[in-house]
């Protein structure tokens, strides 16, 4: 099970300083040194300092990955699949031959084809097609490699989330983050390699199981922010306590963790170790972090953010801060893109709003990161966990289902092709046509852009060797610059 260590952290010292009288070994015992993992395999990696900046295997394209999770799957065809042919058919029964041996999560076997309202354009050198819905994607679109030929096996959300987070579509597999900071470490020394940014109505659903760290040691599992304030609560001190009395609680309680791992070799006390160390630091980075006073206006403005508030456009601005300063994996989700129809769920007045909170700043986030210079070894990705159905919903309000057989993401920087469309669907978007690039093999080209063979970057456990692709995935060539 998932642990917050900066909760455990404030927990341990508040009772610590609290109850003088208490000695230390009571202390280590009951709230230090119970152990909650088995000794596990460990990387050749040096335990106590997990998070060490490695060298890949590989030569590496990326450095660093920012990834946009639209959690809830936006609507690839009122945003970037446009079909005149879907619109013209609008009303109509779809073709049985293009509905056999498909399974959707809601679909009754009534319903009938649903154009898009939404007006389209060409934009860029390639002539991508971006709706009305994403008017500054415009500006980037010649930035951007368009996977318009993606499929996913999971239908269901939850399951769905962790297949694209984790290549496998039950709880307990390590995430993307986790694998990529257990193969390079973080740049950073006073901040999490991997963090976690949330905005949108509600968390995303299976919650942190999403960035958890699966078998891997915890030490890799992603830190969730808040998007404003203290970013972790509980982190900061009581008033009261100096900077030397807080050094001094930390080393005592490292005494502690360490006689208890001479003594039972638990690789998951360095873990506890190192999350107090980063704690005690993060007091003084995560403030400069979270202060975007010295943001000038022109930057917060190209993001649409503003100072003291959280959202995903403060989100992607953090993100950019964070990757600055040495993160190595930084997840952005923002829900809510589930349009079945129903109530806050539509594809219209719904859907207008969920598109204006991510649109701006998803744009900014890349043109930020190029006048930076930091596109180059940054990887952007955006996309959610499926797309949705050629056919409407028979709801009170217009939706689509979820669709596992076509939908869009898209990649920039980090050494893959720039305005390059890969992928096309057929005329009613049930299906790839062309250029299908399915979850495993988009896990194994993220992988290669950081340095690593997907096949060969392994962690045994339980007698076997697992990997983020598990026995699938292959590289897409066709996208790297």
């Amino acid at each position: 099970m998932s642990y917050n260590p900066f909760q455990i952290h404030h927990q341990t010292r508040r009772h610590f300083f609290g109850q003088c009288g208490v000695g230390l070994g009571t202390i280590a015992l009951n709230q230090l040194l119970t152990s909650n993992a088995s000794a596990k395999h460990l990387p050749k990696i040096d335990p106590a300092n997990p998070m060490a900046r490695r060298n890949p295997m590989l030569p590496a394209k990326a450095k660093n990955v920012i990834y946009l999770f639209m959690a809830g799957a936006p609507s690839q065809l009122e945003l970037f699949d446009y079909k005149p042919k879907l619109n013209e058919l609008t009303g109509k029964t779809p073709p049985k031959s293009l509905m056999e041996g498909r399974r959707f999560a809601f679909l009754k076997g009534n319903e009938t084809l649903l154009g898009s309202q939404r007006k389209f354009g060409r934009y860029g050198g390639s002539g991508m097609d971006i709706s009305e819905m994403f008017p500054h994607h415009r500006k980037i679109v010649d930035e951007v490699t368009w996977l318009r030929g993606m499929t996913t096996d999971v239908f269901n959300h939850g399951p769905a989330k962790l297949f694209m987070n984790t290549g496998f579509q039950a709880p307990g597999r390590p995430s993307m983050g986790s694998w990529a900071t257990y193969g390079l470490g973080s740049e950073s020394e006073n901040l999490p390699g991997f963090v976690v940014l949330q905005s949108g109505p509600r968390g995303p659903r299976a919650g942190n199981s999403l960035w958890s760290s699966g078998f891997l040691p915890t030490s890799f599992q992603g830190v969730p922010f808040r998007g404003k304030g203290d970013p972790i609560l509980h982190l900061n001190s009581p008033k009261g306590f100096t900077r030397e009395r807080e050094r001094n609680f930390y080393d005592a309680v490292g005494e502690l963790n360490r006689a208890r791992l001479d003594e039972v070799g638990d690789p998951e006390i360095l873990t506890r170790i190192n999350a107090y160390e980063m704690a005690f630091r993060m007091q003084s980075s995560a403030p400069e972090l979270m202060d975007l006073s010295k943001e000038s206006d022109k930057t917060m403005a190209l993001y649409g953010a503003k100072r003291g508030e959280a959202s995903f456009a403060n989100n992607c601005l953090l993100a950019r801060r964070l990757v600055e300063r040495g993160s190595r994996f930084v997840q952005l989700y923002h829900t809510n893109w589930d349009s079945h129809g129903g109530p806050g769920e539509n594809l219209n007045k719904d859907f207008d709003k969920v598109c204006k909170d991510v649109d701006q700043a998803s744009a900014a986030l890349v043109l930020d990161l190029k006048e930076r210079g930091m596109l180059e070894d940054t990887l952007v990705v955006w996309g959610g966990e499926f797309g949705r159905t050629p056919m409407g919903e028979n709801r009170k309000t217009v939706g689509r289902d979820h669709h596992i057989d076509a939908f869009t993401m898209w990649m920039a920087g980090g050494g893959v092709k720039k305005g390059h469309i890969h992928g096309q669907t057929d005329e009613l978007g049930f299906g790839v046509v062309d250029g299908k690039v399915h979850v495993h093999d988009l896990h194994a080209t993220i992988m290669h852009l950081l340095g690593f063979d997907h096949e060969q970057l392994t962690y045994r456990f339980q007698g076997r060797e697992f990997r983020l692709t598990d026995v699938h995935g292959k590289v897409v060539k066709e996208i790297l610059a």
